[in-house]
């Protein structure tokens, strides 16, 4: 199944549809832009899986996520500057015969992560 990510808004208790993703490369220390999107009605890659087992390479990547923009969008208000603006995570894949699932939970106040399945 190669790459994927998942967003829950915990605030709203729902799918974080409309946030913002880029997704990078950054296997030798370049940070190389692959995609950016907006996530679907169910939180999730309109276009399905960022990267299948054939294109996915052992190495470093980051997930960005516009977490202001989002709770921006659906009218939260937020104090400027916003406690969160935008959520980084950095995870290495180290066997691409495994699927890799990199969910984000997010508040405008907090988040997790960890790796899914």
């Amino acid at each position: 199944m190669g790459l994927s990510t998942h967003v829950l808004d915990t605030m709203h208790g729902c799918p974080a549809a409309g946030m913002g993703v880029s997704f990078y490369d950054t296997t030798g220390g370049e940070a190389v832009l692959l995609q950016r999107f907006n996530l679907n009605h169910d939180g999730r890659n309109p276009n399905g899986p960022l990267l299948d087992n054939n294109t996915l390479k052992v190495g470093t990547y980051r997930l960005v996520f516009d977490v202001k923009g989002y709770f921006a969008a659906r009218n939260v208000p937020l104090p400027e500057p916003s406690f969160l603006n935008q959520v980084s995570l950095d995870f290495g894949v180290a066997d691409t015969t495994q699927h890799y699932h990199v969910p984000l939970l997010a508040s405008p106040w907090s988040y997790s992560t960890y790796r899914g399945s």
